[in-house]
């Protein structure tokens, strides 16, 4: 009896060894969202990468006027990917994505020294937990948020050339009050895998904070020695771990 279990159980194990396992393919769709007071150029590094190792890139252009309104254009570059998508929000872009993210098509959220907010949470608040070491905003009379130009390259963009960061302090996006002080209705970092990178050397968002988050969020979380605009002076690391997430991520 004991020799037929024997027998028995070599054939189950010859079997199961033929059958073939298949690792998930990546998935192949990226969309990228920037974070306030820039534009979608600023991962143009990231998506060259991306694009070199075969993915699909769709960088979004939101109109920072409410967080309503970046949200539906987040959804509409997910939407036109047409299929399953990693998303990935740098800085306020978190915001965006912690929201945009409950699609179905997206499987993976990639947030770069980005907020990821709980449901109901206001940024303020959060913010307050581990203040940032700068505050350079300059707020105009119709409500539009600036960053000083001044410090702009020591508070947003310390590890850029000086006239990169020059220039990105020029051609700033004014973000609209309304969209800083939106309130994000489901989380999706609950439902869906995450992935966050910390910028060590951040001064727009605090560090801490940021570790505070990934730790909330369950994210699988590297740290990247740089500025706030990592997303921008280390493209090759931030790709690595958007790279990690498609091959993270089930379709």
């Amino acid at each position: 009896m004991t020799r037929f279990i024997a027998r028995v159980a070599a054939a189950v194990g010859m079997m199961a060894s033929a059958i073939p396992v298949y690792a998930a393919d990546p998935i192949r769709n990226i969309v990228l969202v920037h974070g306030a007071y820039a534009d979608g150029s600023g991962w143009r590094g990231v998506a060259d990468i991306l694009k070199r190792d075969g993915y699909d890139v769709t960088v979004v252009q939101q109109p920072e006027t409410s967080l309503a309104d970046d949200v539906a254009a987040t959804q509409r570059a997910i939407k036109q990917s047409g299929g399953p998508v990693i998303l990935v929000g740098h800085s306020y872009g978190g915001v965006v994505i912690t929201e945009a993210g409950n699609a179905t098509e997206v499987k993976g959220l990639v947030y770069v020294a980005a907020v990821a907010p709980e449901a109901g949470e206001k940024m303020d608040e959060l913010r307050a937990k581990f203040p940032p070491p700068t505050n350079n905003i300059i707020t105009s009379s119709d409500g539009f948020l600036t960053l000083d130009p001044a410090t702009f390259h020591a508070d947003f963009a310390a590890d850029l050339p000086a006239e990169d960061a020059a220039f990105m302090a020029r051609s700033q996006v004014p973000i609209n009050i309304k969209a800083i002080t939106g309130i994000v209705k489901e989380a999706a970092w609950h439902s869906k895998p995450s992935w966050y990178a910390v910028a060590t050397e951040d001064r727009k968002i605090n560090p801490d904070l940021e570790r505070f988050m990934a730790q909330r969020a369950g994210s699988t979380k590297i740290e990247v020695k740089g500025s706030h605009a990592i997303y921008v002076s280390q493209p090759q690391a931030i790709a690595n771990l958007i790279e990690m997430a498609a091959r993270g991520s089930s379709k």
